[in-house]
C-alpha cells in the first residue's frame, strides 16, 4: 500500500494542454475514482501515474518518492486495462504468472503467487483454461490476478468493466469492492459512469476539460456539489436545473421566482454572497426533493412520460410555466402520461447556481 501525490501535474500534446495543474493527494489504503466525460482527461491522467505517458510539467509521487522519470516497472503499480490483454495461448495461471515469470521467480513459486491470487477471485477452477474459454468478467478477473501477484503499491483500473454487460458489471463491480477490502490496497479507478464512482470510491475526484472539478466522498459531492457541472453529472437521473430571477436579495433571505415553473417563488437562506436584485440564476433540485401532490406552494403540469422502474417511478413532466423536470415517485403509482400533476419542491433542498455554473 502507498501514497500518491500529482503537484502540479500537466500534459500538452503538440502544444496544446489537455492536462492542466492538477494537484491531488491519494491517501494509503483508499481507492479513488476519477470520473468525468470523455476526452475530460482522466485515463491521460491514469496513464501519467503508471509511467506509460510522459509529463509535460509538475511531479508524480509515490510515498513521497519522486517517480516522475521512473519506468513503469521501477513505480510499484499494477494497471487493469479495458481490453484485459491477455495472451490467447497461454492458460489462467500462465497469463496471471507472466509477470512474475518475465522478473525471473522460478517455477513452483510463480505457481504458488498465482494459485493464491486465483483463490481470491475464485479462479481457481479455471487455471487450466484459455482466455477463449472464459466469460467476460473471468477475462477481467484473470487480469485482475496477474496485477494481484505483483503486489504493487498501488492498483489502476482504466475503465476495466466497459466491455462487460449490464448484469455482469454489476457483479464483477462488486467483487472489486470486495477485493479492496480484503486487500486494504490503494486502488485508483477510472470511469465515465457515475454510477460506479458512487458506490466504488471512498473519494471521488470530478473531471473536466483537463481539470479538477471536485473532490470529496461521494455523498458531498452529491449533497453538495461546488458547481453546477457537478450537480448534473453527479446523480441519476440528473439533477433539475431551471431558469430563475432573483425578485428581492438581502443578507438573511432571497426571493427567487421561477417562470418555468408557472411563476413559483421560493424564499432561500443565502449561502455565499454574490447576488443582486434581478439576477438572472438557476435553481437545481433533485427529482427526489419534491412532493407530489402535497402542500403547498404547488408548481403545475402535466405528465409526459411515466417511467417504472419497479420500486421507483420517475414522471416526466411540462410545467404550466413552459419547464421540463423529473420526479421521483417511491411508492407505486398509478400516475398515466398525459395526466395533470401538483408538485412542490422543498427549498431547503434547492441550489442556486449563477450564470457561470458557480454555486451560491
Amino acid at each position: 500500500m502507498a501514497k500518491m501525490r500529482l503537484a502540479g501535474v500537466t500534459k500538452a500534446f503538440a502544444g496544446a494542454a489537455v492536462i492542466t495543474n492538477v494537484e491531488l493527494c491519494v491517501e494509503d489504503g483508499e481507492f479513488v475514482v476519477f470520473v468525468g466525460p470523455s476526452g475530460c482527461g482522466k485515463s491521460t491522467l491514469l496513464r501519467m501515474i503508471a509511467g506509460l505517458e510522459p509529463v509535460s510539467d509538475g511531479r508524480v509521487f509515490i510515498d513521497e518518492i519522486d517517480v516522475t522519470t521512473l519506468p513503469p516497472a521501477q513505480r510499484g503499480v499494477a494497471m487493469v486495462f479495458q481490453n484485459y490483454a491477455l495472451y490467447p495461448h497461454m492458460t489462467v495461471e500462465e497469463n496471471i504468472a507472466f509477470g512474475l515469470k518475465i522478473a525471473g521467480v522460478g517455477r513452483q513459486d510463480r505457481r504458488d503467487k498465482a494459485l493464491a491470487a486465483a483463490k481470491i477471485l475464485k479462479l481457481e477452477g479455471l487455471l487450466e483454461r484459455r482466455p477463449k474459454d472464459l466469460s467476460g468478467g473471468q477475462r477481467q478477473r484473470v487480469a485482475i490476478g496477474r496485477a494481484i501477484v505483483k503486489k504493487p503499491k498501488i492498483f489502476l483500473f482504466d475503465e476495466p468493466l466497459s466491455n462487460l454487460d449490464a448484469e455482469l458489471r454489476v457483479q464483477t463491480r462488486l467483487e472489486i469492492a470486495k477485493l479492496h477490502q480484503s486487500l486494504r490496497a490503494t486502488m485508483i479507478y477510472v470511469t465515465h459512469d457515475q454510477s460506479e464512482a458512487m458506490t466504488l470510491a471512498d473519494k471521488i475526484v470530478v473531471l473536466r476539460g483537463g481539470g479538477i472539478e471536485q473532490v470529496g466522498r461521494p455523498m458531498d459531492l452529491y449533497t453538495d456539489p461546488v458547481n453546477a457541472f457537478v450537480a448534473g453529472f453527479i446523480g441519476s437521473p440528473q439533477m433539475n436545473f431551471v431558469n430563475a430571477w432573483v425578485v428581492s436579495s438581502s443578507r438573511d433571505c432571497w426571493l427567487i421566482e421561477a417562470p418555468l415553473l408557472g411563476g413559483a417563488r421560493f424564499a432561500v437562506r443565502p449561502r455565499n454572497g454574490g447576488i443582486y436584485t434581478g439576477a438572472e440564476v438557476t435553481l437545481g433540485f433533485r427529482p427526489e426533493h419534491v412532493t407530489v401532490n402535497g402542500p403547498t406552494p404547488s408548481i403545475a403540469g402535466h405528465i409526459e412520460v411515466v417511467e417504472r422502474l419497479g420500486n421507483v417511478s420517475y414522471l416526466y413532466v411540462r410545467c404550466e410555466g413552459g419547464g421540463r423536470v423529473t420526479l421521483e415517485q417511491r411508492s407505486v403509482t398509478s400516475a398515466r402520461n398525459g395526466e395533470s400533476i401538483q408538485f412542490g419542491v422543498d427549498p431547503q433542498r434547492l441550489l442556486i447556481f449563477d450564470s457561470s455554473g458557480r454555486r451560491l
